[in-house]
């Protein structure tokens, strides 16, 4: 289906492998998943994205250019005084009646697209980072003054960038999660005998090992909950990890974590599935998220999120009524709250996580609501 608004989405940053286009549409799976998603809901969507050479492919009715820019180099190093002209010249080629930007962090690439475009809105979406301050909050409060629109996971997101001036305080925000995800329910007991994973409850951890998602406090609400539970075991899956060797040594040092606390190391995506699928909860201790990739598969899987209160899992959870929200380092308050949820039976942890996946957080609801926000902005043009 195509029609409707015509959406640009713009990324700004190419891949500092150099990977071909056909693999990075394989290999960067949001990237085509939420552009289908939109095209799925109505809207005519291209995709524009830097790359290091030009190429054109076409899926599932997106079209995905890549273009070579010598402004853009990747994620991080971009030449401030060269400005992405081919990159925005593909943009205005395409004649779009609205541009959805990626990213809080290319300021000026943002601006030279309005400089181009003037009269095409722009919506630009968040995925995480913090708000600039310094020279660099001077220069992103420049930039950014003439924006549409912005999107976040939680409007409360937003709070930061207005508070420091950067955002205009009229401007329209949007709450609308980065993507969703393929994971779907599948068999417990298949999925435990495929990972030689067990416990009553299986609980679940998967993300890094650093200081934001704060896997000591999240071990020590573990452990506050161990002795009124029959067999709980914990499962920790990470790639970085910083704090490994701090974790170990919690782990050692806590007689109840012992042989229960168990360390995977780093899953294939395929194997991070199998883990949320054989598992009852997921924990998390975050302090700060752009979304919470983890959290959204989690629920896709059926399981029952007891994660921190922080505005992206607010949303994530339905403010609690899909999973437990807790305040960020209260170790004793996420084990009251796992206890809560444990008393709750499992096939209505379930139903409720998987009937919330599917009606607020599915590609399809996503795409329906970029597509609202697309004809909103569109609007005002």
């Amino acid at each position: 289906m195509t029609g409707g608004v015509r959406a640009v989405q713009v990324s700004v940053f190419r891949d500092p492998r150099g990977r071909d286009p056909e693999t990075l549409l394989r290999t960067w799976p949001t990237l085509t998943d939420v552009a289908e998603a939109v095209a799925d809901a109505g809207s005519t969507v291209a995709v524009v994205l830097a790359a290091d050479r030009d190429a054109v492919v076409e899926r599932n009715m997106v079209v995905y250019h890549f273009v070579r820019d010598p402004a853009i180099l990747w994620p991080g190093e971009r030449r401030p005084w060269v400005l992405p002209a081919r990159l925005g010249r593909r943009v205005r080629s395409l004649e779009p009646d609205v541009i959805h930007a990626h990213g809080f962090i290319a300021p000026i690439a943002t601006w030279w697209l309005r400089r181009m475009l003037p009269t095409v809105p722009m919506l630009l979406q968040d995925h995480g980072g913090q708000a600039p301050s310094g020279w660099r909050g001077t220069v992103a409060r420049r930039c950014w003054q003439t924006l549409s629109a912005a999107c976040f996971t939680d409007p409360a997101q937003a709070q930061p960038y207005l508070d420091a001036g950067l955002l205009r305080t009229d401007l329209p925000i949007f709450g609308v999660t980065e993507s969703s995800t393929r994971f779907t329910p599948g068999n417990r007991a298949e999925a435990r005998v495929q990972l030689g994973v067990h416990g009553n409850p299986c609980v679940a951890w998967v993300g890094r090992l650093n200081a934001n998602k704060d896997p000591l406090m999240v071990l020590d609400a573990f452990a506050r909950a161990v002795p009124a539970l029959p067999d709980p075991h914990l499962w920790c899956c990470y790639g970085d990890a910083p704090l490994l060797s701090d974790v170990r040594e919690r782990i050692s040092s806590t007689p109840v974590l012992r042989d229960r606390v168990h360390l995977l190391g780093s899953l294939p995506h395929a194997a991070v599935q199998a883990l949320l699928r054989a598992s009852d909860f997921l924990m998390l201790g975050s302090h700060r998220e752009g979304s919470g990739y983890a959290v959204l598969e989690a629920l896709a899987c059926g399981v029952t999120p007891v994660v921190t209160d922080i505005p992206s899992f607010r949303r994530l959870t339905a403010d609690g009524r899909a999973g437990a929200i807790t305040p960020a380092g209260d170790a004793a308050a996420m084990a009251r709250s796992l206890l809560h949820w444990w008393g709750t039976p499992r096939p209505d942890r379930r139903r409720i996580a998987l009937d919330h996946f599917v009606r607020e957080l599915s590609f399809p609801t996503i795409g329906r609501q970029l597509r609202s926000v697309y004809e909103a902005i569109a609007r005002e043009r």
